[in-house]
């Protein structure tokens, strides 16, 4: 007997008149076109933290990991987030950095995958965005070794009692070295639009690699990209 069966779990997607077909797509810059989608999700009622993003990595020995990070920043130079460089993350990224994001968001039934190469953002955006975030966040990230095995939950909670009374008098904590800034700049980027029928919407942005021939089916972009559709 299997554990889950799940043959019959299936729900309607969108209707037919919310399509992403070549004429509505509001921009020919992904970049652009993400802000479009994201600030649709950020105004829809109950889509609850947008930003959240799916981060896969790889390590040295190619074993893939996925986990949620939050989106902090898009700007030319990509998407943005924050982490532990000594977490399982950023030590796969130091090894590896091509890594892929993923978002979904449910209720309009869309997801945007984006691959691409994570850089290290300057440490002053770091301090920056650290100096920003909730005293007790601070804290947090001052007592943990983020992904290093821990003797208890007591003990963890103990260490953060411990740096909160270090710090009572101070407006901010020390930003741990190992607390850094990624940003993500993409070479491809595929918007998908759920539809009931299947027959699903894909577009993918991409870059041609030096001396790579344009594809048969692909459309000049904005500021060097282009564009195909894909089969669902």
């Amino acid at each position: 007997m299997p554990l889950l069966d799940l043959k019959s779990l299936r729900i309607p997607y969108r209707t037919e008149l919310d399509r992403l077909y070549d004429c509505s797509i509001k921009s020919k810059h992904p970049f652009e076109q993400f802000k479009i989608w994201f600030e649709e999700a950020l105004a829809y009622p109950n889509l609850y933290e947008p930003n959240a993003m799916v981060l896969s990595t790889v390590s040295k020995c190619g074993r893939p990991s996925s986990r949620y990070v939050l989106l902090k920043g898009l700007d030319h130079r990509g998407f943005h987030f924050y982490t532990n460089s000594a977490s399982k993350k950023g030590q796969d990224i130091s090894h590896n950095p091509f890594v892929s994001l993923l978002f979904y968001w449910e209720p309009l039934k869309r997801q945007v995958r984006i691959d691409g190469k994570a850089d290290l953002l300057p440490d002053a955006e770091s301090v920056d965005y650290f100096n920003s975030r909730p005293k007790s966040s601070q804290v947090a990230a001052y007592v943990s070794d983020q992904s290093m095995p821990i003797k208890s939950d007591k003990q963890l909670l103990s260490d953060f009692e411990n740096a909160q009374r270090k710090f009572q008098n101070d407006d901010t904590v020390p930003k741990p070295q190992s607390w850094v800034g990624y940003t993500v700049m993409p070479d491809r980027m595929e918007f998908w639009q759920g539809q009931t029928n299947r027959l699903h919407d894909r577009l993918l942005f991409f870059r041609l690699d030096q001396n790579e021939e344009v594809p048969e089916f692909a459309k000049a972009g904005e500021e060097g990209w282009y564009y195909e559709r894909l089969a669902p």
